[in-house]
C-alpha cells in the first residue's frame, strides 16, 4: 500500500474498464485520481466509489479530442489538488466496422482515430508536462496495444495511430529525461472489457484465447498494475520503453501453433 502515496494523477477515459481499473488501483495506493470521461455521469459516479471506499478522486467531463477540454482537466487537477505528478493518456479505440483494410477504410475513420488516439495523447502531454516539472519530476504513461506492434488484416487506422504512440512515447522520453519526466507505453494484448465483447463475436474471443501463451484473456486490472509500476518510484529508471502486457501472444512466431500438431504424443518422446 502507498505506492503512490500524495501523488496527483489524472486519467483520461478512466470511468470505465481499464481506466477505472486504474484509478481504483491508484487511489488505493495513496493518488488523489482525477478521472476524465467523456460521459460526466460515469466519471463522477467512479469517483464517487473511489470516494466512498476512503480514496480521493474527482470525476469531470472531457472530450479528448477537444484541445481546450483536455487542457481543462489537466488544470482542474492542479486546481483542486495543487500539483501533477502523474498523467495516463489512456482514452483511445477505433470503429471497428469502419476501420478496415487499407482499401476498405472509411478516410474520415482514420482521421477520427488519429485524433482520438494520437492528437490526444500530444495535447494531453503537452498539458501535463509544465506541471509536472514544477512538481519536480513524474510518469507519463500512455496507452499503446499489441495492434502498434505488427500487421494485421484490420483496423489500419488503430494500428498505425498506436505505432504513432509508441514512437511518440520514446520521444517524450528523450526530450524530457532531463526534468526528471519517464514516459511509457504500454500495449495490452486483448483483454476482457466491455469493449471487447460488444465488438466480436465469442467464437472470435475464443480464436484470440487460442493465440496466447496463456491460457486465458486477461482482465483490466492486469494493465492497471503495469500502469501501476510505471507510476510509481519501482520503476524509476525505466522510461522510453513499451511494456507489451498481452499473455504472451506476441511472444511467439504466427505459425508456432499450427506446429504444434508436430509435438509427440508424450512429452519426453
Amino acid at each position: 500500500m502507498g505506492r503512490i502515496q500524495g501523488k496527483v494523477a489524472v486519467i483520461t477515459g478512466g470511468a470505465s474498464g481499464i481506466g477505472l481499473a486504474a484509478a481504483k488501483l491508484f487511489a488505493a495506493e495513496g493518488a488523489k485520481v482525477v478521472i476524465g470521461d467523456l460521459k460526466p455521469e460515469q466519471a463522477e459516479a467512479a469517483a464517487a466509489e473511489i470516494t466512498a471506499d476512503g480514496g480521493t478522486a474527482i470525476g469531470l467531463a472531457v472530450d479528448a479530442m477537444d484541445e481546450a477540454s483536455l487542457t481543462g482537466l489537466v488544470d482542474a487537477a492542479v486546481s483542486t489538488f495543487g500539483a501533477l505528478h502523474i498523467m495516463c493518456n489512456h482514452v483511445g479505440g477505433s470503429n471497428p466496422r469502419k476501420d478496415l483494410d487499407l482499401l476498405r477504410l472509411d478516410m474520415d475513420e482514420f482521421d477520427r482515430t488519429m485524433k482520438l488516439n494520437v492528437r490526444s495523447t500530444v495535447v494531453g502531454s503537452r498539458a501535463a508536462l509544465p506541471h509536472i516539472i514544477a512538481a519536480g519530476g513524474g510518469s507519463i504513461i500512455n496507452t499503446a496495444s499489441v495492434g502498434g506492434l505488427s500487421g494485421d488484416f484490420l483496423q489500419v487506422s488503430y494500428g498505425t495511430a498506436k505505432a504513432a504512440v509508441i514512437r511518440l512515447t520514446e520521444y517524450m522520453a528523450t526530450q524530457y529525461g532531463a526534468q526528471n519526466v519517464r514516459c511509457n507505453s504500454i500495449a495490452p494484448g486483448a483483454i476482457m472489457t466491455p469493449a471487447l465483447r460488444d465488438n466480436l463475436p465469442e467464437e472470435a474471443i475464443e480464436s484470440i484465447r487460442g493465440h496466447n501463451a496463456l491460457p486465458y484473456i486477461g482482465a483490466a486490472e492486469d494493465i492497471a498494475q503495469a500502469m501501476l509500476y510505471l507510476a510509481s518510484e519501482e520503476s524509476r529508471y525505466v522510461t522510453g520503453q513499451c511494456l507489451v502486457v498481452d499473455g504472451g501472444m506476441s511472444s511467439h512466431s504466427s505459425i508456432a501453433e499450427d506446429r504444434r500438431s508436430l509435438l509427440p504424443d508424450t512429452p519426453g518422446q
